[in-house]
């Protein structure tokens, strides 16, 4: 039997004690949520979540390379939770065409939903902000919101329901369009819901190829 010597013991023990614990993890995160809705990204600091969180610098650096990696992870969190909202409306639909609808019906919640877009409101808006300012902080973010619509596509044409798209590519249009008509409702709050969803959809499965149906 080979005996560890004790040189290598105390790697292990180092090495054990510098791995990663995912409910620190989770307490930097909510800490650094919490600071970014309140103040905005630009505001946010090591310092200010190691604060709020309780934690050390040691801890900090367990778990993340550095601000940047925290920010990226924050908004990617927040993407997971609404893919996940936005999977579960789509779960139940008859087939793709109906999916895309969910999907947007659920995106257009951000502006009319007042439970939905008191939570997702400032995030969003950050996240928009920093699509230009630094795009590779909420790249990740974005593709994971848009994952449930390009599987939807893909599956339409696939089926011969969306002819001739490009899943990955037709999905951030209708991003876009959603978006445009989500950021225009914040601007004014004089929008109806019906209508701006009617013209929203009628755009977009206009754009796929599809006509106009089922009173949207």
């Amino acid at each position: 039997m080979v005996k560890t010597q004790p040189a290598e013991r105390a790697q292990q023990r180092r090495t054990k004690k510098l791995d990663p614990d995912p409910a620190v993890r989770l307490a930097i995160l909510a800490a650094a949520s919490k600071i970014v809705r309140e103040l905005g990204v630009q505001s946010l600091s090591v310092a200010q979540v190691l604060s709020r969180a309780r934690l050390s610098t040691r801890a900090f650096y367990r778990h993340f390379d550095s601000k940047d990696q925290l920010v990226s992870a924050v908004f990617v969190d927040m993407a997971r939770v609404e893919a996940l909202r936005l999977r579960r409306a789509m779960s139940t639909c008859a087939g793709p065409v109906e999916a895309v609808v969910a999907w947007i019906d659920g995106r257009l919640d951000l502006a009319f939903d007042e439970k939905i877009r008191s939570d997702l409101r400032t995030m969003s808006l950050e996240a928009q902000t920093q699509m230009f300012a630094a795009p590779e902080l909420v790249s990740g973010a974005y593709a994971e919101i848009l994952k449930p619509l390009v599987e939807q596509l893909v599956r339409g044409e696939q089926l011969g329901i969306f002819p001739g798209i490009d899943p990955a590519t037709d999905a951030q249009s209708i991003q876009g369009t959603v978006w445009a008509v989500v950021e225009r409702q914040w601007a004014t709050g004089d929008g109806n819901r019906a209508d701006i969803r009617r013209h929203a959809i009628r755009f977009c499965l206009g754009g796929l190829g599809v006509a106009h149906r089922h009173g949207e």
